[in-house]
């Protein structure tokens, strides 16, 4: 088959700018004569079959909004060799010889297994999720986004957490890597960040805080995997060694992943999306779009797993100096 017809889909936690890169996508796609397939729900679709034809005017009026116009979903069923083969099924009925996958490390895993098992299509990823956690790529579509999110709610928080002297733990997600913790953290001042990367030792945390008494108020931004638990058990611990500080909590969960895209995601995005049409035409196949240094690069998708989170010394030298 020749790649007349492409599908997209979207897979897994949702990330603001995604809707921006469906946009690139298509009306590239639509500019080099190419008929375009997005698939409902992820996997789920694609497996299921539910589509629908996606031109210039479907994909108008997007690029601000956050969520994704195909919807998202986590499926148990691809990871069977029966879904799979449903969903290959799907492509072939509509004549589609090429896949855009958008998502985080779930989305690329299945993206693997399927291109091992159906090498006649061709699979381009492009890395969607808020985490920052991607191998290839400096930076994930949505990422940017959450931790403008986190910072303006940490902002807000800071005002009550002033007028009362309060001591705020604010939980962010991050359950391997603590990349918007330490970015919000060190944008919103906080006196301190706990992220999985580094130990947390809580008579550290004390020592810190005692340093900072000259302050109104304390906040403590926490990824949700640190090793001494999230927001909620590491102020039930704190609480029981000081009594004495007014200690509330502030779970920011969900809440980063919704709202408009920043620009910087709606850029990344669309350069994304369109770079990974010019992959397609190139002969490209089975790679991740990424950005290097501000430049696209193109990573085989086998080696597109989760990646961890490297401090480096300036960082570590930021969070000891700027926190007191």
């Amino acid at each position: 088959m020749q790649q007349k017809n492409i599908g997209i889909l979207t897979s897994g936690g949702d990330a603001p700018g995604m809707n921006a890169c469906i946009r690139a996508i298509t009306r590239t796609a639509i500019q080099n004569k190419m008929h375009v397939f997005g698939y409902l729900n992820g996997y789920e679709g694609l497996i299921h079959h539910h589509f629908i034809k996606l031109d210039s005017r479907a994909v108008g009026n997007i690029i601000h909004r956050g969520g994704t116009i195909l919807k998202s979903s986590r499926s148990p069923q691809f990871a069977t060799l029966e879904g799979r083969k449903l969903a290959y099924q799907s492509l072939i009925k509509n004549e589609i010889a090429a896949l855009i996958v958008i998502g985080g490390d779930g989305t690329m895993k299945g993206a693997v297994e399927f291109s091992n098992e159906y090498s006649d299509i061709t699979i381009i990823g492009i890395p969607g999720t808020i985490d920052n956690d991607l191998f290839g790529t400096d930076y994930t579509i949505g990422y940017d986004s959450a931790v403008q999110t986190a910072v303006e709610l940490i902002d807000k928080l800071r005002d009550t957490a002033n007028a009362l002297g309060r001591l705020f733990f604010v939980e962010v997600m991050g359950r391997d890597v603590g990349s918007i913790a330490l970015a919000a953290g060190l944008a919103a001042g906080a006196e301190d960040i706990l992220i999985p990367e580094i130990k947390t030792d809580l008579n550290e945390l004390s020592n810190k805080l005692r340093a900072c008494k000259h302050k109104e108020s304390f906040i403590v931004v926490v990824a949700e995997g640190d090793d001494a638990g999230g927001a909620l058990e590491i102020a039930a611990k704190f609480k029981q060694m000081h009594p004495e500080y007014d200690i509330k909590t502030l779970i920011l969960g969900h809440l980063l992943r919704g709202g408009n895209p920043t620009a910087n995601d709606r850029i990344l995005a669309s350069r994304l999306g369109v770079s990974a049409i010019d992959a397609m035409l190139n002969g490209k196949k089975n790679c991740v779009v990424g950005l290097k240094n501000n430049e696209i690069i193109y990573t085989p998708l086998n080696l597109c797993q989760k990646h961890f989170l490297t401090l480096n010394k300036e960082w570590n030298h930021l969070i000891q100096l700027l926190s007191n």
